[in-house]
């Protein structure tokens, strides 16, 4: 997928962890997840831009998603908006999340991805369609949009209640 599918992929992600955090009282966190996801969403494809390593190698692996959710679960306590725990869980679920999305989203492009390598080389694929496809792109970012949007909406009517 493009940027906006990949964008799109991280909206439809973090839609219901900010529901439940807009719910819980966490506004603040739940808006720097969604900020984060969005953030985050291309990261694997920095992979374009190193010479000497392969797109959808090993910044497409469930390896590398943890590595991230490691990452950001220490950059939430640093910023400690809700508790170091619920920051660090929060910021792990957001960066690994965030990774595996974008990971989901090219599995849906006849190219695949192998998210397991280098312990298990199976390749997975719903050629479903090309990655450039621009419908495909944009249906996933208004579905991501859609989804974000009725998230909050979720979350403050229950806050509310």
């Amino acid at each position: 997928m493009y940027q906006n599918g990949h964008y799109g992929a991280a909206l439809l992600f973090i839609a219901p962890i900010g529901a439940v955090l807009i719910a819980t009282g966490f506004v603040a966190l739940a808006f720097l997840a969604a900020v984060g996801a969005v953030a985050l969403a291309m990261v694997p494809d920095l992979d374009q831009r190193v010479p000497g390593v392969t797109h959808r190698g090993l910044t497409h692996t469930v390896w590398f998603a943890l590595l991230v959710g490691v990452i950001t679960a220490l950059g939430a306590v640093a910023l400690t908006i809700a508790g170091p725990v619920a920051s660090a869980v929060t910021g792990f679920v957001v960066g690994s999340g965030t990774i595996l999305s974008h990971i989901a989203a090219d599995a849906l492009t006849p190219a695949g991805v192998r998210p397991w390598r280098p312990a298990d080389d199976t390749h997975y694929s719903l050629d479903v369609v090309t990655a450039k496809n621009p419908l495909a792109n944009y249906a996933l970012l208004g579905l991501g949009i859609a989804s974000a949007a009725l998230g909050v909406w979720v979350g403050t009517t229950v806050a509310s209640v």
